[in-house]
């Protein structure tokens, strides 16, 4: 185990956040769809007792231009301390732009 998660990260749980750029990806590029959603096999694997799925951005693109539900719903999830961990296939999945606006920013010190 990574000594980075700790026995509280995985008493949180998991989420594995999932979204593919345009609708012609969702549909037509369903092995990156299948690889996004088998990180919560990922995330249970290493210990993590739950895993949620948030793929509610599929289609949408992460340049910040496009409001993405699932991505503020990962993020109140985070802010509120109930997640340990985010899987995600790779950072860009989260934003394209850097740096990343979030509506209600989280208090200092809660991505710990």
């Amino acid at each position: 185990m990574n000594p980075k998660i700790t026995a509280d990260h995985l008493g949180r749980g998991a989420v594995v956040y999932v979204r593919q750029s345009t609708p012609t990806q969702v549909l037509e590029h369903t092995e990156s769809q299948r690889r996004q959603q088998a990180l919560a096999e990922a995330a249970r694997s290493a210990g993590f007792a739950s895993a949620e799925t948030i793929d509610d951005d599929l289609g949408r693109s992460g340049s910040g231009l496009m409001d993405r539900p699932g991505f503020q719903k990962l993020v109140a999830l985070v802010c509120s301390g109930s997640i340990g961990a985010v899987y995600c296939i790779e950072a860009s999945r989260l934003a394209r732009t850097r740096p990343v606006v979030i509506a209600s920013p989280c208090p200092a010190g809660r991505f710990s």
